[in-house]
């Protein structure tokens, strides 16, 4: 039986790529680690994946933007097989700083495959300062969610940690079309699952957007950490409270795996 392969894409500032990792391997995954400049000699360097995963950290050191080398790697040097992979229906998931490059390289929000310009960013946090805490997520009840979040609570709790998560659309018709598609996945909210400000909206986002996937929905955005999260052990509270063995945020690499393997020829 075939097993689902996953790439991690990592670079220079790179931080969070073991923990993404592990959390793959522990979902199923045959999990590896590529750097960027691995990635750039190869002529199809995405043939033999059904996902990849740009992780959080700091990819050159955000000394630009955040995220922006990177995606402007993806996006005049990756181009064709990028957009190739996606249309296939394979994975794609960024997370915190992986989400920073999806937006900027034009993958996200996908209304089209690949926009050829931005149309929404993650800017400097309401409180200009950097936000290092566990947040309460709302998973909703949309379409595209069986793909990423089945099995999950309506409540998740995640880690974050950004100095620049603030998700901004370029206007409101463009939030509404994202409305509308179902393309909002995780939103902030308190700990009853109600939509509120700061802190429990860490940064400010419009909507209170946490995370957003493409129309299609096999590509996926998120601020939030969900591989530090993987076990009970990952929780701050994990020595007072009586909690499930695995973490909230393993069912998303879990889900992730069980369809690209549901998908594999």
């Amino acid at each position: 039986m075939k097993k689902v392969r996953a790439v991690v894409l990592r670079t220079a500032g790179t931080n969070c790529d073991e923990e993404t990792v592990y959390a793959l391997k522990v979902a199923g995954a045959q999990t590896k680690s590529m750097h960027i400049n691995q990635i750039l000699k190869k002529d199809n360097p995405f043939l033999n994946y059904q996902i990849l995963v740009i992780p959080g950290g700091f990819s050159y050191g955000d000394d630009i933007s955040a995220g922006k080398i990177l995606a402007n790697e993806l996006k005049y040097k990756l181009y064709s097989s990028l957009k190739e992979f996606v249309g296939k229906g394979n994975l794609v998931l960024g997370i915190c700083n992986g989400f920073q490059v999806l937006v900027k390289s034009g993958l996200l929000p996908g209304i089209e495959v690949m926009e050829k310009e931005q149309l929404v960013t993650l800017s400097g946090n309401d409180s200009g300062r950097f936000e290092d805490r566990w947040v309460y997520l709302k998973t909703g009840k949309l379409t595209f969610q069986n793909l990423w979040t089945k099995g999950m609570k309506e409540i998740i709790y995640l880690p974050i940690a950004h100095a620049e998560g603030k998700f901004i659309c370029k206007n409101k018709l463009l939030l509404d079309k994202l409305k509308k598609n179902e393309q909002v996945i995780f939103q902030y909210v308190d700990k009853e699952g109600n939509l509120s400000g700061y802190p429990d909206n860490p940064n400010g986002s419009v909507f209170n957007i946490a995370a957003i996937c493409n129309k299609k929905g096999n590509v996926m955005g998120m601020m939030p950490h969900p591989e530090r999260y993987i076990n009970k052990y990952h929780h701050p509270q994990w020595t007072r409270k009586k909690l499930p063995e695995e973490g909230d945020g393993i069912f998303l690499f879990k889900n992730a795996v069980d369809f690209a393997g549901a998908n594999l020829v």
